[in-house]
């Protein structure tokens, strides 16, 4: 039996209801293939009520839970999420949007309406070095790509199960960070996809824009940062992530 063509799905919503619009007509098993991943994308299952219960309590937070923020939207899979993460170091949000664009169009598998997958790690795997120097321009994060696709291709390594894993958040930090190419930056941010909000993730984004939401213009330091949403403790960095993209929210977040 030939693979399955990829489907496109659209997402439509109301303040109660998600609505999964398929391009095709789907089967049972792609069904709910469908439903499971789009769950785990808009975070659907995540309980949250501590986190609100923990923002209830200050008055400058209380928006949080009225506006039900704080589900953090993230790919179908862990691997998608690392090698995304992996391309946003050191780099333009522009040069992360072309390295992702070049591995989707190079390598992912077309739908009928043209739309392309992100790429497998097979995929990824089979591909030289060069190609990720050339069509990707991964730069330095070329070798790190392909060791990464290498390593989950022959199942060395199962990023999956870091969304279930156990172990204690400073150990798997450690795990994360065995991934060549992933710091404490894309271990903190990949943290929060897997629901662990310890870290802040601080980049010159969410540092500038606490300058100016919190510190009147003001730089701070990383430590000034830190303490100021310490009081959150374990919701810390999803408490920041919320301050810090407030404005994103539509009209009637202001109040």
């Amino acid at each position: 039996m030939g693979e399955r063509v990829p489907v496109t799905v659209t997402m439509t919503a109301t303040k109660r209801s998600l609505r999964l619009i398929p391009s095709r007509a789907l089967g049972k098993t792609e069904t709910k293939e469908v439903v499971v991943a789009a769950r785990h994308i808009l975070r659907l299952d995540d309980d949250l009520n501590q986190f609100y219960r923990v923002t209830n309590r200050d008055p400058g937070f209380k928006w949080i839970a009225r506006q039900g923020a704080g589900r953090m939207l993230r790919s179908p899979t862990v691997f998608e999420d690392l090698v995304k993460m992996i391309c946003t170091t050191n780099c333009s949000w522009g040069l992360t949007q072309k390295m992702v664009t070049g591995l989707v169009q190079n390598l992912g598998r077309e739908a009928k309406d043209g739309r392309r997958t992100f790429p497998t790690p097979e995929a990824m795997a089979l591909m030289p070095e060069k190609f990720y120097v050339k069509e990707v321009r991964a730069g330095y994060r070329a070798p790190y790509l392909k060791e990464l696709a290498e390593r989950v291709a022959s199942a060395s390594l199962n990023v999956e199960e870091w969304l279930t894993s156990p172990l204690t958040t400073p150990d798997l930090v450690k795990q994360i960070k065995s991934v060549k190419g992933a710091g404490d930056y894309t271990a903190e941010n990949l943290l929060r996809l897997l629901g662990r909000y310890d870290g802040l993730a601080l980049d010159s984004w969410t540092r500038t824009r606490f300058f100016k939401v919190r510190n009147n213009g003001r730089k701070a330091s990383d430590k000034k940062i830190a303490r100021y949403y310490s009081r959150f403790k374990q919701w810390r960095g999803l408490v920041l992530w919320c301050d810090m993209t407030r404005d994103w929210l539509d009209g009637e977040n202001a109040t």
